[in-house]
């Protein structure tokens, strides 16, 4: 029986049209193809679903009752799957004890070395966890940090009691918590705050519990601060009514741990050192950094402990990301940052035959940094292993040992095998990818002029060196330079806020699992309006989040189980089969269809659907950015982080004169993707607009009309413009990194 392939026959998930597929095994694959086009649905739902399914299996009845139930991808057959391990783009949690030392073990391999060598001695490895009661700092209990809260928040100082000078939830002017404190005796309630006296103030905001007498009534009476304290800290976020929470997030103020200074340890483990240093000193250090001083330890008594976070800490600097501490949180990382601390804890195990299943990790990488990424997928193969790598960029495409192009198009247009076999035969394909494998964007012949200047000066935000800047008004302008080298914290830092500037980046949108695409942009206003005008009815019977929402599932579509401390199962709701609406809504029609039919189109199916009126202008704007294959009620907790970006950015389109920042537009798109992408920035520019792209990708580059190019490093070896200047300038007489791998790139069109 051959073995040596993975063989998937007649896969239907998703999208899939019957898809059957040989592939090889310890080999490198690469899918490609348009977004939409079935990638994730053959790699992700389909093959590495079926084998985290058979594993599970594995277990007995008595422990699967504990997990999430898999049901089995819609396939025929799949046959020689070895175990999977999924390394995404997915956040890692937003635990605050979580970091990356934490995440990496590279902090356990710390501890154990200064339990061993650190002096004074202070006790075993946990003693060093701020995760546990010996080592945590008592004040913050190994947060490193405090909630506060911030008084201007709770009063107005011009207004006396009288005057409603208490604005928290629930003290309004003769309110019960309101009389308790008018009538309280320790102040004039006719006097502004602003003429009490320094005992009145204290008694006023700080007072602790203290019974008092009013009228014949004996009463509790605490100051503000104290007893807004005890109303809020004490609860949880989650179940306070939203006005009160929407005040809590307003008022309560995370600061830096006074005790610890945000070091998150006790004192005791602060004084323990190793030449100099303590363990929070080594964990707030650049990685980079970090590596050099273990270098510096010599004692043979901890060796193999020492060698193996040399080895650890090199990894994470070979894979790009030296420029982190292991003190940074998990939750702050970014998807690709997330994805490559991941694989880091891969790289060393000594696990060989597994399948790993890589969704994009070029995300967010420089051409320079591309090239160790590679590195390491092929590191990873060359130990034995299967590598499974959904991907649109080029250089990583080139060095696969197996190329599986699925398309032609996206959704229903998608779904099947146009292409597979080595890279060769990709390039001689008449594929869509095949035709832009070796697609090159030209420099522009003539750069458009600017109409004035976005000053940015003296910006010293994370590894900023005094930077200052001139954003040129009217024209695209691309910040570039390597992962970590400063371009968020000059661009995201210095512009959003300003008026009008319109930052569409990829971080989560607000809203919860019931927001899709069509809630997000609008676009159901026109719709249930459309509905209920065919019908005779009224809109809200056509919205999943009121009167027409399925009973059982509350018109989510999904029954969710909480599982207490596992993660909560999700299974389809059999009162409505997953359509979201009562049964009687189902029966109302606009042109053959219903709502969930409607909800259940791509945006391009939706174009040919509604021709007219506000739905279609909505459509026009999402099928512009690139988001044609998108279902209309797909839930946004779903999205990529491309796509999330490019939602915001259609809503933003009917403006004019503005300035639009983009944050790694290219994220998520096929090459071909790419050129449509410029063809939009172009028609932003054009319309009057100021666009600021950062950006990594050469075709993005060459089509700027200014690049502010960042570096010259990562980290405290970056945080400094390098050059500033038209893409042909940069190419003819820049010296970095990105002129390097730009100028390689032009000389190939």
């Amino acid at each position: 029986m051959d073995v040596s392939e993975i063989k998937v026959r007649g896969a239907r998930e998703n999208n899939l049209q019957g898809v059957s597929v040989n592939i090889p095994k310890q080999r490198l694959t690469v899918f490609t193809g348009v977004s939409g086009s079935g990638k994730s649905s053959l790699v992700f739902d389909t093959i590495a679903a079926e084998s985290r399914r058979l594993i599970n299996e594995t277990y007995t009845a008595f422990v699967q009752n504990f997990m999430p139930t898999l049901g089995r991808p819609d396939v025929d057959s799949l046959r020689n799957l070895s175990a999977a391990i999924i390394v995404d783009q997915e956040p890692m949690g937003a635990n605050s004890r979580s970091t990356v030392g934490t995440a990496t073990d590279a902090h356990t391999l710390l501890r154990i070395l200064f339990s061993r060598i650190g002096g004074p001695y202070v006790g075993p490895p946990l003693a060093f966890s701020f995760n546990t009661a010996e080592g945590m700092c008592p004040r913050c209990e190994g947060l490193g940090r405090v909630t506060d809260i911030d008084v201007g928040q709770l009063i107005d100082r011009e207004k006396s009691l009288k005057e409603g000078a208490i604005t928290v939830p629930g003290f309004e002017v003769d309110s019960w918590h309101w009389q308790v404190m008018a009538a309280s005796g320790l102040f004039d309630p006719d006097t502004r705050l602003r003429d009490y006296t320094p005992a009145q103030w204290e008694d006023f905001l700080h007072k602790p519990a203290t019974k008092i007498k009013v009228g014949k009534n004996n009463l509790t009476y605490e100051g503000l601060v104290t007893k807004v304290r005890r109303q809020y800290l004490a609860k949880d976020r989650e179940t306070m009514q939203p006005r009160m929470r929407a005040f809590a997030d307003r008022a309560m103020t995370l600061t830096e741990c006074p005790e610890c200074e945000g070091a998150r340890l006790c004192e005791a483990v602060r004084s323990c050192r190793i030449d100099g240093r303590s363990i929070a000193d080594c964990s707030a250090l650049q990685i980079s950094d970090l590596a050099e001083f273990t270098r510096g330890i010599r004692d043979d008594s901890v060796g193999p402990v020492l060698e193996s976070l040399r080895a650890l800490l090199d990894s994470l600097v070979e894979i790009g990301l030296g420029y982190l501490s292991l003190d940074r949180e998990s939750g702050t990382l970014s998807g690709g940052e997330a994805q490559r601390v991941r694989m880091v804890r891969h790289l060393g195990s000594s696990l060989t035959d597994v399948t790993y299943v890589f969704d994009e990790p070029t995300v967010g990488l420089h051409p320079h940094d591309i090239e160790r990424m590679n590195r390491l997928l092929l590191q990873l193969r060359d130990k034995g292993n299967t590598v499974l790598v959904v991907e649109h960029k080029p250089e990583t495409i080139r060095i696969a040992d197996h190329v599986v192009d699925l398309g032609p198009g996206a959704g229903v247009a998608g779904g099947r095998i146009c292409y597979q076999g080595d890279l060769a035969g990709l390039r001689a394909s008449d594929t869509l990818t095949g035709r832009y494998l070796d697609h090159r964007v030209r420099l522009r012949e003539k750069v458009r002029r600017p109409t004035g200047q976005l000053p940015v000066r003296g910006a010293r935000l994370h590894n900023l060196r005094d930077v200052s800047v001139d954003i040129p008004l009217g024209v695209l302008t691309v910040v570039t330079g390597v992962a970590g080298s400063g371009k968020s914290s000059l661009i995201l830092g210095s512009l959003s806020g300003r008026e009008e500037v319109i930052v569409a980046d990829q971080s989560a949108i607000r809203g919860s699992r019931r927001s899709n695409p069509a809630t997000y942009t609008g676009l159901l206003d026109p719709v249930r309006t459309a509905f209920a005008k065919a019908n005779r009815v009224k809109p809200g019977l056509f919205s999943a989040n009121s009167e027409g929402a399925c009973p059982r599932c509350k018109g989510i579509g999904l029954i969710y189980t909480d599982l207490a401390m596992m993660a909560e199962v999700a299974s389809v709701c059999e009162g409505c089969e997953g359509k979201r609406f009562r049964p009687e809504v189902l029966t109302y029609r606009l042109r053959g269809r219903n709502i969930s039919d409607v909800l259940g189109m791509s945006v391009a199916e939706a174009l040919e659907f509604f021709t007219t009126g506000q739905a279609r202008v909505i459509l026009d704007r999402l099928a512009a950015v690139g988001l044609g294959y998108l279902a209309l009620g797909q839930p946004l907790t779903t999205l990529s982080g491309g796509e999330r970006q490019r939602l915001k950015l259609a809503i933003h389109m009917a403006r004019s004169g503005s300035t639009y920042v983009l944050d790694e537009p290219t994220t998520g798109l096929h090459l071909a993707d790419v050129d449509q992408l410029l063809a939009l920035l172009d028609r932003l520019v054009d319309t009057g607009n100021t666009v600021v792209v950062i950006e990594h990708h050469q075709a993005v580059m060459a089509h700027a009309d200014w690049i502010v190019d960042m570096g010259p490093g990562a980290g405290h070896d970056g945080g400094q413009v390098v050059f500033t200047g038209t893409p042909a300038d940069l190419v003819d007489t820049g010296g970095s990194l990105t002129a390097v791998h730009l100028r390689d790139y032009v000389k190939r069109t």
